[in-house]
């Protein structure tokens, strides 16, 4: 699933995964670690490609990790259609600057 460990197990690494890009497919953007957005920017652009095929098996493909219903339908039906004459390049990570508690490089990752 990614390429990056994070000093995280693999099952603590695929729910963190999975949880921000559900949260990023849901409100558009987010902003976490710059190194969890390169991350999340990977997975999202692929479940939006899926998105696009927009046949059962793709449908099935997203469901296995988006749990959210309601986002899996939001990317069917809204995000996926918004990029049909875009052939990659969904998402954008603009830099904001160290976090105030531990100096951890913060990004805002979002949807273009």
């Amino acid at each position: 699933m990614t390429l990056r460990r994070l000093g995280r197990p693999i099952g603590h690494r695929k729910a963190l995964f999975r949880n921000l890009v559900t949260e990023l497919l849901d409100h558009g953007k987010i902003e976490t670690t710059e190194v969890k957005a390169k991350e999340v920017r990977m997975l999202a652009e692929k479940l939006i490609t899926l998105g696009k095929q927009g046949d059962l098996h793709a449908r099935r493909e997203v469901a296995k990790v988006i749990a959210d219903k309601a986002v899996v339908k939001k990317l069917f039906d809204e995000i996926a259609t918004r990029y049909t004459e875009r052939n990659g390049g969904y998402t954008r990570i603009v830099k904001l600057g160290p976090r105030r508690g531990d100096a951890a490089p913060m990004a805002l990752i979002e949807l273009i």
